[in-house]
C-alpha cells in the first residue's frame, strides 16, 4: 500500500517586490537556514558542473539542496530539493526527496503597490515508515505540523526581507 498523498498549500503575502522575494527564495546558494527559523542545511550543496558563464537560474538547476526542518509536533525531515523548471523571477518547480517524496512549486504574483503574493505547493508522500504507518490516524496532525512550520518560514521571510529593505 502507497504512503498517503499529501496536497499542501501555502499562500504567503509581502510587502516587496516579486524581484526582491525572488532573490532570497531563489538564491542559489540556498541560504534558506538564515531566514527559516527551525531549517538547516542537513549537508552542503550538491552542484552539478555548469559553465562560468551561467546565470543564477542555471546555477539553482544544477544545485541540489538538502535541508533538516525541525516540525513543531518534535521531529524533524530531512528533504533534499531540486529544482527542474526555473522561470525567474515567477516559478520554480523542484523534485522532493528524502523523507518526503513528490514535488513542490513555488510561484510568485506581482500585486498592486508593489507587494508580492507567493505560493508554495507540495504534492508528496512520507517515505518514513513510521510516518507511513501513522499518516491514517496522524494526517491531521501532520498537516497542522506543515501550517506550523510553514508559518514560521513566512514570518521569517517578511522580517528577513524586512532587514534587507533597511540595509541590514
Amino acid at each position: 500500500m502507497a504512503a498517503r498523498l499529501y496536497d499542501l498549500s501555502s499562500p504567503w503575502t509581502f510587502p516587496n517586490t516579486m524581484q526582491e522575494v525572488w532573490n532570497v527564495i531563489a538564491d542559489p546558494n540556498m541560504a534558506w537556514p538564515d531566514w527559516w527559523p527551525g531549517c538547516t542545511l542537513a549537508k552542503p550543496l550538491e552542484r552539478a558542473p555548469h559553465t562560468p558563464s551561467a546565470s543564477d537560474a542555471e546555477i539553482l538547476m544544477a544545485t541540489t539542496a538538502t535541508l533538516n526542518f525541525k516540525a513543531s509536533l518534535g521531529y524533524t525531515l530531512k528533504v533534499s530539493y531540486h529544482p527542474t523548471f526555473v522561470d525567474s523571477p515567477n516559478e520554480i518547480v523542484f523534485d522532493a526527496e528524502g523523507d518526503l517524496h513528490g514535488e513542490g512549486r513555488v510561484t510568485l504574483v506581482d500585486l498592486t503597490g508593489g507587494s508580492t503574493r507567493m505560493k508554495i505547493e507540495w504534492r508528496v508522500r512520507p517515505t518514513s515508515r513510521w510516518m507511513s504507518f501513522l499518516s491514517p490516524v496522524a494526517a491531521p496532525a501532520f498537516t497542522y505540523a506543515h501550517r506550523v512550520l510553514m508559518g514560521r518560514g513566512e514570518e521569517g521571510l517578511r522580517q528577513y526581507l524586512a532587514r534587507k529593505s533597511n540595509g541590514e
